[in-house]
């Protein structure tokens, strides 16, 4: 498929979505305060475009934010469990219980430790996505053909050349799938961290018009959201298309 056709394909499902929605409601006499039509979330954007936009940036970096830490600090510590198996033995069952801990229990902890702020949002953003990162990219690094750890041993490749040239390589597709995932839950975890504490930011603006009852402001950011985890994730398509250009090179006259 073109270039063209998987960007317009989903634009169009997305419209026809919306259609039957508008349709929907209105044929049913569905009231607005229970599920408003898309107009009316159109509307409600409209009204204060820059005001949306602010939210919508400060929910963005902190989600970028609890990202990069979890991609940075996921692959460091999926190294450390790979290389050292002591190391997987005594850590990877604390990081699994640590993981099982609902992150809006921990919360509150990191607004005593951390303040009103950004940074707890950012942790929260953090320890939600984190699990992804690590548990993809030790697949990866593990994923690597013996025979290729054999050949690179009897060519004396030391460790961190092994480790560098051929599994972090091999690797990579399963780490940027364990970011892509990561990139999602980070976005979960700020709107977490917003609902918990904030007075800014995408979660703040759902969680005072829900407190108004003004369901079409409620819906118009979860609007946002939608189109934020969309173009986040494609950003990070992007990159990983650079970055791995061989999984994405199509065959003369395959016609895809």
């Amino acid at each position: 498929m073109s270039r063209a056709g998987r960007i317009l394909l989903p634009l169009l499902g997305a419209v026809l979505f919306l259609l039957a929605w508008e349709v929907a409601v209105r044929i049913l006499g569905v009231r607005p305060i229970m599920l408003p039509p898309p107009s009316a979330i159109l509307h409600e954007l409209s009204t204060a475009p820059l005001w949306f936009a602010e939210q919508a940036v400060y929910t963005t970096l902190i989600t970028l934010a609890g990202f990069a830490m979890a991609a940075v600090l996921g692959v460091a510590f999926s190294i450390l469990i790979v290389e050292w198996a002591v190391l997987e033995r005594i850590l990877f069952p604390l990081f699994v219980a640590l993981n099982s801990v609902p992150k809006v229990a921990v919360a509150p902890l990191f607004i005593i430790w951390f303040g009103t702020g950004s940074e707890p949002k950012i942790a929260i953003a953090f320890l939600i996505a984190v699990f992804a990162v690590v548990i993809d990219s030790a697949l990866g690094l593990r994923s690597v053909p013996a025979d290729t750890l054999d050949l690179a041993r009897a060519l004396h490749g030391s460790r961190f050349k092994v480790l560098v040239r051929i599994k972090l390589y091999c690797a990579l597709p399963h780490i940027f799938a364990g970011l892509k995932v990561a990139m999602s839950l980070a976005l979960v975890g700020a709107i977490v961290g917003e609902f918990v504490s904030s007075g800014r930011g995408l979660g703040y603006v759902i969680l005072t018009a829900q407190g108004q009852f003004d369901t079409a402001r409620v819906f118009a950011a979860i609007a946002i959201l939608g189109v934020l985890g969309v173009v986040l994730i494609g950003a990070l398509d992007v990159v990983e298309r650079y970055a791995l250009p061989w999984r994405h090179r199509v065959a003369p006259g395959s016609g895809h």
